[in-house]
């Protein structure tokens, strides 16, 4: 019986209740204290539960990839051939059954079909006890699915002590101490004295094991003092393996060291010192262990850690080598000669640099990174130590620790590392990832070696505006075309840079070349067709092999070209993904550099308070854009120019090329003609060398804005008529427009306005669209608003607007799962909800629909 735990009870019992009844999933952590009652909760939320699948974590394990994934999907490893290919070979590497290359999150979404797929016959529990001690590579695949548990029936429960496990991104109940009259209620049968139930009472402090524990103590329990109270029933198990004899003393020493229960180690082990099963027997009686046929496992952890604690160096020392003597598997092998060393081993480094190397061929990165530093550690060689010591921060870098690395990095370059390079690569990215890309360009270019690093340089610098990054990049391999055509671009050589780009953007649709690097370069030459085709092509690459730590860059381009094709509620579900996998991927720093891509999106709603929001943890000057388009659509011209001739002096001059076209209109708006004819000219050679009919077009309606003349508007409209950017086909519309209703063509002009009205509707672009009902208005235009139709993809969630546009185009619940990392359920759940705001009931209906913007 649980004693002062009725609304913890209540909150997992709705848990439950939500998963059988309504198909509800749901994930908690509970949090508290050693003692605290965790587990006794998760066993009174098991029992309500038919299908339960549990990972105890083991403090001995938590340096083996998926050691915990093992004995949470053991019951159920039949059912792996059911998954889709990749799924089931993701976790048939995981489990050690099968050798492969996988992305580091593949394992998790796997994790996720298979927990849906047994929701299919009822609600399944996973319990996940002492969570703190899971291993790094379990924890994430866990996390990973239960942060997409939506509407499968699944309810994942895990139990961490304070202070760790810490992160996780889902709702947590923390378990407080029990009040003064439950914890009389739990002593009421235990036959105390008035005096002695006292002093347990102040003692336990409302711990319920130490309640039981120091109730147990009888006529002896202990003494007032100042430790905190898992400390005091730490040294009250000490006290207690103390009485025992010495052949029951060094059993449990045996089976404390060991770790995982795991009784053919332990007893050979135990054979090799003259120890055996039956030593245990008085322990066992006190029920400090339990013994089952295949192991030997601790009533509480605490005992585990006063029977390893309570024992001299010297006799772990020896324990630890007859395990290692007797593992079963290398790895375990390899952590106990560790525990056993006491001075660097070579041997025992090379074990562990082993064991690393295959917890990275499992996608364990954080484990690999862990094991290369104790080996680091175990390394008498400063030159072998510094090499093990650079691993184990690219390693780190790659499971999102973004500090850990920083700081092994250093020591490695501190002990005359002579991989320069790699370094670089690991301070660069740290720099890069805490928003400080100028920084990162800088040390990938003063330390290259190699193509990748260069272009990762001379991206660095362009994005950032630290042009001497790309500059030395190209330098460095004069022979790569795209990166010479980088260098003449932020040379301002735009006639000879663009063509070399294009052709490069080319040959990657084509089927040759980076598509992510081509996406990228798609972008910076106005491609936007190109750029959304090859963003797509690689989001889908990424998906498909569930590199999903790879994705929130190939999202950001797509949204990117997503906000210049004008699907703004597409790029917003675009970066809400984004970030979502940046956080999971332990890159949370991205997150405003991600939500910066939207700025662009508010400055043309005219938001404000948004644009502040989005752009407040991104790096300087990545939205100044944006802020300039905003004060140029709100009439603020003259600050709308004083924005823009900072960008053209500034660093992102090279990168500001739409600014050049706003610079125009805010000049010519503020009566500074001079400016606007000198940003003209930069504006237009650039478009002529782009060749890109949108950037034509735009160019041509800044001639019309600074010579007050109709051709080069009529042509304009005709070249935005093969372009994808409709919210610059509508500013054309608007200024012919304004032109033609000033020379007194009011029915003329109501033509382009209407269909500029309605463009900007679409888009929510209010300063613009009230700008082209005032010009309606003043044309003799009846009424004050302009009919549009409605845009039915308004009413949905981000996610919901993904499912439907896949499903729309006759992709499967399955196929949509798989993309967006979701399973089935999940994905049906989104349909079932997104069809009574489009006005449908099925699929059928949902193909019919227009979905795509006008």
């Amino acid at each position: 019986m649980l004693y002062g735990r009725n609304d913890e009870q209540a909150r997992l019992t709705s848990l439950i209740d939500g998963a059988r009844e309504h198909r509800r999933s749901g994930a908690l952590v509970l949090r508290g204290e050693a003692g605290i009652g965790k587990s006794a909760l998760l066993e009174e939320a098991a029992a309500q539960v038919p299908r339960v699948l549990r990972v105890t974590g083991i403090e001995a394990e938590s340096g083996i990839a998926f050691a915990g994934l093992n004995q949470l999907l053991w019951p159920v490893r039949d059912r792996l051939d059911a998954l889709p290919p990749a799924q089931s070979a993701a976790l048939r590497t995981a489990l050690g059954e099968a050798s492969g290359g996988q992305g580091r999150f593949a394992t998790g979404f796997a994790v996720l079909t298979l927990l849906a797929d047994l929701a299919e016959d009822g609600p399944v529990l996973c319990v996940a006890d002492d969570a703190h001690w899971i291993d790094t590579a379990t924890a994430e695949a866990l996390l990973f699915a239960a942060r997409r548990l939506a509407a499968e029936g699944v309810v994942m429960l895990f139990a961490a002590r304070d202070g760790a496990f810490t992160g996780t991104g889902l709702p947590e109940l923390r378990l407080g101490r029990l009040a003064r009259a439950d914890a009389e209620r739990f002593l009421a049968e235990r036959g105390l004295t008035p005096l002695v139930r006292e002093r347990v009472l102040r003692e336990a402090a409302g711990n319920p094991l130490a309640l039981r524990e120091f109730a147990a103590a009888g006529e002896r329990p202990p003494e007032p003092s100042p430790l905190p109270v898992a400390d005091r029933v730490l040294a009250s198990f000490k006290e207690q393996i103390a009485r025992l004899p010495e052949n029951a003393r060094l059993m449990l020493l045996i089976a404390a060291a060991e770790g995982r229960g795991h009784m053919p180690s332990q007893l050979a082990a135990a054979a090799a010192l003259g120890v055996g099963l039956a030593d245990l027997e008085e322990a066992e009686r006190a029920g400090m262990v339990q013994v089952t046929g295949r192991s030997i496992a601790f009533r509480h952890p605490l005992i585990r850690a006063a029977a390893y604690q309570g024992a001299t160096a010297a006799r772990r020392v020896t324990v630890h080598r007859a395990l290692a003597e007797s593992a079963d598997d290398l790895d375990c092998r390899a952590r106990h000669r560790a525990s056993a060393s006491l001075a660097p081993d070579e041997d025992v480094a090379a074990d562990l640099q082993e064991a690393a190397e295959r917890a990275r061929e499992r996608a364990g990165h954080a484990t690999a990174a862990a094991l290369y530093r104790q080996a680091a550690d175990m390394t008498p060689g400063r030159e072998a130590r510094a090499a093990r010591l650079g691993a184990a921060a690219s390693l780190t870098l790659q499971a999102g620790r973004l500090d850990e690395a920083e700081d092994l990095a250093v020591l490695a370059e501190k002990l005359g590392a002579a991989d320069l390079a790699g370094l670089a690569r690991v301070h660069a990215a740290v720099e890069y990832e805490r928003g400080d890309p100028r920084a990162a360009a800088r040390m990938l270019a003063d330390r290259a070696a190699g193509p990748e690093m260069l272009w990762a340089a001379a991206m660095y610098g362009w994005a950032s505006g630290e042009l001497p990054a790309v500059l030395r990049a190209s330098r460095l391999r004069p022979d790569d075309p795209a990166l010479r055509g980088l260098a003449l671009l932020a040379d301002g050589d735009h006639a000879a840079g663009l063509p070399l780009l294009a052709d490069h953007v080319t040959a990657a649709r084509d089927g040759a070349g980076d598509r992510l690097r081509a996406a990228q370069l798609a972008l910076i030459i106005g491609a936007d067709d190109a750029a959304l085709e090859l963003a797509a092509a690689e989001a889908a690459h990424c998906r498909r092999h569930g590199l999903v730590g790879e994705l929130p860059t190939v999202l950001q381009v797509q949204a990117q070209a997503q906000i210049a094709a004008g699907r703004h509620a597409d790029a917003a579900a675009t970066v809400a993904e984004a970030i979502a996998l940046a956080r999971d991927t332990g890159r949370p720093h991205r997150e405003g550099r991600l939500g910066a891509v939207l700025a662009r999106v508010a400055a043309i709603e005219g938001d404000e308070r948004r644009l502040h929001e989005l752009t407040a943890s991104a790096p300087p000057g990545l939205a100044d854009g944006a802020f300039a388009l905003l004060d140029l659509g709100l009439g603020r011209y003259d600050d709308a120019l004083r924005r823009l001739e900072e960008i053209a002096h500034g660093p992102h001059r090279h990168a500001g090329v739409l600014s050049a076209a706003d610079q125009v209109e805010a000049a010519v708006r503020a009566g500074e003609v001079p400016l606007a004819r000198e940003a003209y000219s930069r504006f237009r050679v650039w478009a002529e060398a782009a060749k890109q009919p949108w950037a034509q077009a735009v160019a041509l309606h800044c001639e019309a804005l600074l010579n007050d003349s109709e051709e080069p508007y009529v042509e304009a409209l005709r070249l935005h008529e093969q372009s994808m950017r409709p919210f610059e086909r509508a500013r054309t519309e608007l200024l012919y427009g304004e032109y033609l209703r000033r020379a007194r063509r009011r029915s003329d002009a109501r033509v382009p306005l209407r269909s500029a009205a309605s463009i900007f509707e679409r888009l929510r672009a209010t300063p613009w669209l009230e700008r082209a009902r005032a010009e309606l208005r003043a044309t003799g235009e009846s009424g004050t608003s302009v009919p549009a139709a409605p845009d039915l993809l308004d009413r949905l969630t981000p996610q919901e607007l993904q499912v439907v546009r896949l499903a729309a185009a006759g992709t499967s619940s399955r196929e949509i799962a798989a993309q967006l990392f979701l399973s089935p359920r999940t994905v049906e759940y989104h349909l079932y909800k997104a069809y009574p705001k489009l006005g449908i009931s099925s699929r059928k209906e949902l193909s019919r629909l227009t979905l795509e913007p006008a």
